[in-house]
């Protein structure tokens, strides 16, 4: 009986996450389907992916980047918008674009012996403006989620390590499940 529950407890760790994916693509798939009002499975994503690639392109021309920057200018105007539009716009600036702050994986030194440490990633290099020359500032995601710690941490207790950022970010958002990054 303890063999036949193993077998059933294993056919769940290969059979949800497959379902759950396959699901949640096809919520995904229909209800861009359904804004876009497209009665073909599939193909308002297909739309919607071909339309932001193409706002990349304009957003890469010079001569749509100033209707952009005014777009922008009038966003900056509008106080609530202006929150959620640059928050929205830090947040993905962090992790894709020309911007990218989460490119230099850490390891911080928690407890003063070193037995404890954490994972993060430097996104400011000093705190200079603030008196602070010696501190850099780490942020330390939480597992499974977007969230995380914002901490200034004396330059000495962090270590930069030399790996993928995706791996190392892969690896930390898992909470450690995922292979270890390799190190260089």
């Amino acid at each position: 009986m303890k063999r036949l529950a193993f077998y059933f407890l294993r056919g769940l760790l290969i059979t949800l996450p497959a379902v759950i994916t396959g699901w949640v693509m096809y919520e995904a798939f229909r209800r861009i389907d359904s804004w876009l009002g497209i009665d073909i499975p599939g193909v308002g994503f297909l739309v919607t992916i071909v339309l932001i690639t193409l706002l990349g392109f304009l957003g890469s021309n010079l001569v749509t980047r100033g209707l952009l920057a005014a777009v922008e200018d009038a966003i900056e105007r509008l106080p609530f918008v202006r929150l959620v539009y640059n928050s929205t716009k830090d947040l993905l600036g962090a992790f894709v674009g020309e911007k990218k702050r989460f490119d230099k994986p850490v390891v911080v030194q928690i407890s003063p012996d070193g037995a404890v440490r954490a994972l993060g990633f430097i996104t400011q290099e000093t705190l200079g403006r603030l008196g602070l020359d010696d501190t850099v500032v780490v942020y330390m995601p939480f597992s499974y989620s977007l969230a995380g710690w914002t901490c200034l941490v004396p330059a000495s207790r962090v270590r930069r390590l030399e790996t993928s950022s995706a791996d190392f970010m892969a690896f930390v958002v898992s909470g450690g499940v995922v292979d270890i990054p390799k190190i260089g």
